[in-house]
C-alpha cells in the first residue's frame, strides 16, 4: 500500500505538526533576515531597534491579552462559573513576564506607549481576525466534539418521544409519579458537570453526611422506565435515567432525575492512564469542561425536542464546602421558585 494512503497515528501527526511549525518559523525568520540585510534603506541603531521591538511586542501581547480577557469574561457570564486564578497564571506566566519586561523598557526610555500607531495596528488586527472568522474551521476542540456526540448519541434517545415505542422523558416522569404517588417539582434531566470530570457510580457518593451544617443529602431511587432502541447495529439497546430524592431537615424530600455527563467521566478515566494515552498528556481539563458546557447548552437551546427538558449543573467537586444536594436544590428553586407548593399539590 502506498505510504500516502496510510493514516498517520495521532502521536506522529502531532510530531509532524510541531516540526512543520518549526520549519515555517525558521523560514519566516529567514525572510525577515533577508529583507534586513538585502535592503540599503535600513540604518541599524541598536538602542532604537531594542525600543521599537519592545514597543511592538507590547502591542501584540496587549492585543492578544485583551482578546483572552474578553473571551474569558464572555465564558464566565455564559457558564456562570469562575476560573481558577492559579491555572490562569500558570497558563500565561511566560507572556506576563515578557509583557512586564517590554513595558519596563518603554517606561525606562520615556517612550509613549499608546498612540495612533497602536490604534491602527489594533484595527488592522481586527480586520484580519474578521477575515479568519469568515473561513470554516479546519478542526474542533475536544470538549465541543464530546458535547455534540453526547447530544446525538444519548440525549436524542432519552429525551424526545419517538412517536411509537418511547413516550418521551417528561411523560416517562409522569408515569413514574403516578406509579409511586410522588411529584417531581421540575421535570427535567439534570446533567451534572464536575470540575475535575470525576463521576462516581452513584451520585450519593457526593453526599457530605458528616460535614458540619450539612442538612441535605441524596438518596438513590429506582430508575425511570427503560428506553429500548436499536442503534448503530446494537439490537434492543437499553437507555436508563436515574431518579434521586433529596432529603431535607423537617421538610418533605424533593425528587429529581439526575446523572453525570458520561463523556467527561470517560475522559477522566483516560487521563488516569496517561501511559496509554500519551497524546492527551497536555490536555487542558478546564478548557474541555468549559467547551463541553458551552456547546451542550447551545445545542439544547436550539433543539425544539430537548429545549427546557435538560439542565446542566456545574458542580465544583474539589471544593469541600460544597454539597451537591444543596447545589441541586438551589437549581430547582431557580427554575421553579414555587416548587414547595408544587410538591404539596
Amino acid at each position: 500500500m502506498h505510504s500516502w494512503l496510510v493514516p498517520l497515528k495521532p502521536g506522529i501527526r502531532m510530531h509532524n505538526k510541531k516540526m512543520t511549525e518549526s520549519h515555517v518559523f525558521v523560514l519566516h525568520a529567514l525572510i525577515v533576515a533577508g529583507i534586513i540585510f538585502g535592503s540599503t534603506n535600513f540604518s541599524f541603531d541598536k538602542q532604537k531597534w531594542i525600543v521599537a521591538i519592545a514597543r511592538y511586542i507590547f502591542y501584540v501581547l496587549f492585543i492578544r491579552g485583551s482578546k483572552e480577557l474578553v473571551t474569558l469574561g464572555y465564558k464566565m457570564l455564559s457558564l456562570k462559573q469562575n476560573p481558577d486564578p492559579r491555572l490562569l497564571v500558570q497558563a500565561y506566566q511566560t507572556y506576563l513576564y515578557i509583557f512586564t519586561a517590554v513595558a519596563a523598557i518603554l517606561f525606562y526610555n520615556n517612550e509613549r506607549i499608546f498612540g495612533e500607531e497602536f490604534l491602527m495596528l489594533f484595527v488592522a488586527y481586527l480586520v484580519t481576525k474578521y477575515l479568519e472568522m469568515e473561513q470554516a474551521p479546519t478542526s474542533i476542540r475536544y470538549g465541543i466534539g464530546m458535547a455534540c456526540s453526547f447530544f446525538e448519541g444519548y440525549l436524542t434517545h432519552v429525551i424526545p418521544s419517538d412517536g411509537a415505542n418511547f413516550v418521551g422523558f417528561e411523560e416517562n416522569i409522569r408515569k413514574y409519579e403516578a406509579t409511586d404517588g410522588i411529584v417531581f417539582p421540575v421535570k427535567v434531566l439534570f446533567i451534572i458537570i464536575t470540575k475535575s470530570m470525576y463521576c462516581p457510580p452513584v451520585l450519593t457518593q457526593f453526599n457530605k453526611p458528616n460535614a458540619e451544617g450539612v442538612m441535605s443529602y441524596l438518596e438513590a431511587c429506582k430508575s425511570l422506565e427503560d428506553v429500548t432502541k436499536s442503534v448503530a447495529g446494537v439490537n434492543n439497546r437499553i437507555y436508563r435515567n436515574s431518579a434521586y430524592k433529596i432529603h431535607r431537615a423537617a421538610r418533605a424530600p424533593v425528587y429529581l432525575a439526575a446523572e453525570c455527563a458520561t463523556p467527561l467521566h470517560t475522559l477522566h478515566k483516560v487521563l488516569q492512564r496517561r501511559a496509554l494515552y500519551a497524546e492527551l498528556k497536555n490536555i487542558d481539563i478546564e478548557e474541555v469542561v468549559r467547551d463541553f458546557c458551552y456547546m451542550l447548552r447551545s445545542i439544547i437551546a436550539k433543539s425544539e425536542e430537548c429545549r427546557g427538558k435538560c439542565e446542566l449543573v456545574y458542580f465544583d467537586n474539589t471544593n469541600p464546602d460544597l454539597n451537591l444536594a444543596d447545589v441541586l436544590l438551589d437549581k430547582i428553586r431557580e427554575m421553579e421558585p414555587n416548587f414547595e407548593n408544587v410538591q404539596q399539590n
